[in-house]
């Protein structure tokens, strides 16, 4: 059950975020690169609710099933692209400890994106981790699917 509505509690605050999500979809990063890298990410912070909300919306925008279901392990699957693999692994690397995001990991990301891009990639990564961290600890869970 959820602790807090903070969409309720917080309306401001949650239109801000909600905005920011809005402008980082105009822009120039592809929609698939945008669900992959926040379902990974709500994967590794373990947000329940971002990670059937996003896996939806990645199945609605065209994404393969099969794509979804070995994203946890997308280093050994020969399914995605090579711009795929820098913004997972930037996203990873992002998730798990932002400051210490290495010269290989970025290098991948400045060969397979344009700056533009990559400067989506960071905040779309940056996004996704802010919501993960409002719906996790209040225990924001997905809706009931029959």
């Amino acid at each position: 059950m959820t602790r807090l509505n903070i969409a309720e509690l917080a309306p401001e605050v949650y239109a801000a975020f909600h905005q920011a999500d809005q402008l980082i979809r105009k822009g120039p990063l592809g929609a698939t690169i945008r669900e992959l890298v926040k379902i990974r990410s709500s994967q590794l912070n373990g947000c329940l609710y971002c990670i059937d909300l996003h896996t939806h919306e990645a199945l609605r925008l065209g994404e393969k099933p099969d794509r979804i279901y070995q994203l946890c392990a997308w280093r050994e699957s020969e399914l995605y692209t090579e711009a795929e693999r820098a913004a997972l692994a930037y996203a990873e690397a992002a998730t798990r400890q932002p400051d210490d995001v290495s010269d290989e990991v970025w290098d991948a990301v400045a060969a397979a994106f344009k700056p533009e891009e990559a400067a989506y990639l960071v905040t779309q990564v940056a996004q996704i981790n802010l919501w993960n961290r409002v719906a996790a600890p209040v225990h924001k869970g997905p809706p009931k699917r029959s």
